[in-house]
């Protein structure tokens, strides 16, 4: 790959500034593509977009910018894009800093903005070496997420319609799945989410299978009835115990299958409500699948276990021999799911082997 340095003024790279929203984003005259399909959504704050302009009002160097040279000899962001966007929506005027907009400032304010020097490596080389690269950098130290990794590895035509789905601001998935997803949409947790579901966690797979759709339709129409089948079997909302369940999964062995939606609300109503259960998130796949596991249900503290020990003098009541205290487990005499509570009258000692042999069964 060969590199060379260039100074390129604010002035120079907002010419001709252009965010055409899904057919990309300009400057430079129209030659610099802002935003290429496997760069990530703008995702600076308010506080990192002013700390950008806060530099340039003061002449301290900005980092280094990464460009790369296409084949129609034009240029692409492999770097910088944050920076970019920020420059540019600031001399725009779709923001201010301190209180002014840049049509606001005195004429030499403007003029030493639009004089403001950055340095850009322009890079020239096959897509496969840019990709590298942009796999390699830290954007304004921000790491990318492995879904915006993917999104580069996999660019093309379904990866730039499934953004519009998944990743926009305001986009149709966070609208109906808000309150069922964990993430940013504009980090790609969404659409992360999503194609994990879909594709029972072979992302790599299914994007590269996909890579070249003319659209992402399939993965969205699958997303609205993942997210139609949870409303429709657990009727009440609670997002503090629904959302980042894991979904799609359940989604995807139970959807065939018929509930009774009334008596799964009030198990549910139930569950939340009973204290020994700590993990309320697994309330909803264990209904549907029966495994405790999910549950996290309450163990027995060590003072009940020691208490209990005392009274058996460290006899296991299955197989009546002695043991040490280390070599055995609480165990509910009446089982929690038949009622029993995570109580010093419900507890026995049993040796590790019958206690898991008694689990198991």
């Amino acid at each position: 790959m060969n590199i060379e340095l260039k100074k390129i003024t604010v002035k120079e790279l907002t010419e001709d500034y252009e965010d055409n929203e899904e057919n990309g984003v300009l400057g430079y005259g129209g030659k610099l593509d802002i935003r290429p399909p496997y760069q990530r959504e703008f995702v600076y704050g308010d506080n990192e977009r002013d700390a950008v302009i806060d530099t340039l009002r003061k002449d301290f160097p900005l980092n280094v910018m990464y460009w790369a040279v296409r084949k129609d000899g034009n240029y692409e962001v492999i770097d910088g894009q944050q920076r970019t966007i920020s420059i540019c929506q600031y001399v725009n005027g779709d923001f201010a800093y301190l209180f002014k907009y840049f049509h606001n400032l005195q004429q030499d304010e403007k003029e030493q903005i639009l004089n403001y020097e950055l340095m850009v490596y322009i890079c020239s080389g096959e897509d496969s070496e840019k990709l590298k690269w942009f796999e390699t950098i830290n954007i304004a130290g921000k790491e990318l997420t492995k879904q915006e990794l993917k999104n580069a590895v996999y660019s093309g035509s379904w990866v730039t319609d499934a953004k519009r789905y998944f990743s926009r601001n305001g986009n149709p998935a966070q609208a109906i799945g808000s309150d069922y997803l964990n993430g940013k949409a504009n980090r790609q947790d969404y659409l992360e989410t999503a194609i994990k579901w879909i594709s029972n966690g072979n992302i790599d797979v299914y994007m590269a299978n996909h890579q070249h759709d003319p659209n992402a339709l399939a993965l969205w129409q699958y997303f609205q009835s993942v997210i139609t089948w949870v409303q429709g079997t657990f009727v009440k909302k609670r997002t503090k115990f629904m959302k980042g369940v894991d979904w799609g999964s359940l989604y995807n062995e139970f959807k065939d299958e018929v509930f009774d939606t009334q008596a799964i609300e009030n198990e549910t109503a139930n569950l939340i409500a009973d204290d020994d259960v700590e993990r309320k998130k697994g309330i909803y796949p264990y209904i549907l699948t029966r495994d405790e596991r999910y549950l996290g249900i309450r163990t027995f503290t060590d003072s009940m276990k020691q208490k209990v020990y005392e009274k058996q003098k460290g006899i296991c009541l299955i197989c009546k021999n002695h043991f040490d205290i280390s070599e055995m487990e609480g165990d509910h005499i009446t089982p929690w799911h038949e009622g029993g509570k995570t109580i010093e009258e419900n507890c026995q000692m049993l040796c590790k082997d019958d206690n898991r042999r008694k689990s198991g069964k």
